[in-house]
């Protein structure tokens, strides 16, 4: 599976309401922790048991309407979305929660 880039507010909520669960990676250039999480979402994409699942990043840094819109004040955040509902959060380089989530928008 690919990681997708949204570039706008119009592609934000379009993947938000796809009608698949959709996980958004929110991040910018200057973070460590977010290079240190990448890695891990960008795996996660490629199993076979996530196809079902749509990955998204957003530059916080490029995307502030986005990122105010999703409500993001940390980096990194990653946020399910299902049924076009947040449905979970993972804030911070933190894999074994990612993991979880991961588990959630497969559920």
């Amino acid at each position: 599976m690919v990681v997708h880039t949204i570039d706008s507010q119009k592609g934000f909520r379009e993947a938000v309401q796809s009608g698949k669960p959709v996980l958004i990676d929110f991040w910018a250039d200057w973070c460590e922790p977010c290079k240190a999480i990448t890695p891990i979402f960008e795996k996660l994409s490629d199993l076979k048991e996530t196809e079902s699942v749509q990955f998204f990043k957003v530059n916080t840094d490029e995307q502030l309407d986005v990122s105010k819109e999703a409500g993001v004040t940390a980096l990194p955040t990653i946020v399910l979305y299902k049924g076009g509902n947040r449905a979970g959060e993972v804030i911070g380089a933190n894999p074994p929660a990612l993991q979880n989530l991961v588990v959630a928008a497969l559920g």
